[in-house]
């Protein structure tokens, strides 16, 4: 039977979202030591909408499906996992939000990011407010291994962000291949691919040499994922949900494509390329951005982002038929492995 992965994220997301906004709905709840006094009511009201407002506009429910799946096909119960899955995706929310606004981003799931409706301050209180309610959530899970690896995951993606926001500012024209591969494996191959497998597998009674194989399928999986997002924001506008092309560009974001470019420029047109990369986003014009969009079709930048991608996949797929056979259950296993084509196929 054909496995479609939207209808299995659909289905995940209702299960973790119900146990999400339970949280949410006691953000508002104090006990009487510290209770808020009526005067004060609409100022908590207040708090309560903006850190909630991130996980109700929701996404695609990734990560906190593979905690699920995973678990299951190690034949976990899904009831049990579903904290965990839960606490994934809120570490995404709060993730996303201080990300927007080191990226100054525009939007975010189809809305204008928080710090764009609400000013710096509020948005980077919200995000601080969504991860307290992560490590509430991870407490009352009871599980010290599932925080330990909570930490793990989230020290090494934020050393990603280190290093993606340094060479950024930097203004780096000497980045390799090797170098965002590393940003790729921090942010996404362990964040969003092989910490939350990690997750179910703990939580399954995992061993050292299962987790580490799953460490490594993370890294070839999460180096397709992000690829692909990274091709999708500069041709496409995400099913409708992103309306400025080629935001990365405005950002100064060194991917695969941009650091293939570097390469195959020219000498003027890499002066041109590297003028235009050291302005901020506001100073960006939409002429520069699609002139440096251009130049990647080209020169073949987006087509070279497209072979590496599809490679990166077909090692998972072989990776994952070869060495994760621990991952048993059905129809679990099967839904995991349509995961790897969902990827490579998705429109945003």
């Amino acid at each position: 039977m054909e496995v479609d992965f939207k209808q299995v994220l659909s289905a995940k997301k209702d299960l973790v979202w119900s146990e999400i906004e339970k949280y949410l709905k006691s953000l508002g709840k104090y006990p009487d030591y510290c209770s808020i006094p009526p005067k004060y009511q609409d100022l908590a009201d207040f708090n309560q909408k903006i850190i909630s407002d991130y996980p109700q506009r929701k996404g695609k429910y990734l990560r906190p499906t593979l905690v699920l799946l995973t678990a299951s096909a190690m034949s976990f119960p899904e009831q049990k996992a579903i904290r965990t899955a839960a606490a994934m995706q809120v570490s995404e929310d709060w993730i996303l939000n201080h990300d927007d606004l080191e990226d100054d981003s525009l939007e975010r799931r189809g809305q204008p990011c928080l710090h764009r409706l609400y000013g710096k301050e509020l948005a980077i209180n919200a995000g601080d407010g969504l991860q307290t309610l992560m490590w509430k959530i991870l407490i009352d899970n009871q599980s010290p291994e599932i925080m330990d690896e909570f930490y793990r995951i989230l020290n090494r993606t934020i050393l990603g962000q280190t290093a993606e926001i340094k060479w950024r500012n930097d203004n780096r024209f000497d980045l390799t291949e090797e170098d965002v591969l590393f940003i790729l494996e921090s942010k996404t191959g362990y964040y969003t691919i092989g910490g939350p497998m990690r997750l179910g597998a703990i939580l399954a009674g995992a061993s050292k040499k299962q987790l580490d194989l799953l460490y490594e399928f993370g890294k070839l999986l999460g180096y397709c994922f992000q690829i692909k997002d990274d091709l999708l924001d500069l041709t496409s506008d995400f099913a409708g949900l992103k309306k400025q092309l080629g935001n990365d560009i405005y950002e100064g974001k060194r991917t695969i494509m941009l650091v293939d470019l570097m390469r195959k420029l020219d000498a003027g047109s890499g002066i041109r390329l590297k003028n235009i990369l050291r302005k901020t986003r506001d100073q960006k014009t939409k002429d520069e951005v699609a002139w440096v969009l251009e130049m990647m079709k080209i020169h073949g930048s987006l087509v070279y982002g497209e072979k590496l991608m599809n490679k990166y996949a077909k090692q998972a797929k072989s990776f994952f038929n070869k060495n994760l056979d621990f991952l048993s259950e059905q129809p679990a296993r099967d839904q995991l492995k349509t995961c790897i084509d969902f990827l490579t196929e998705r429109t945003h």
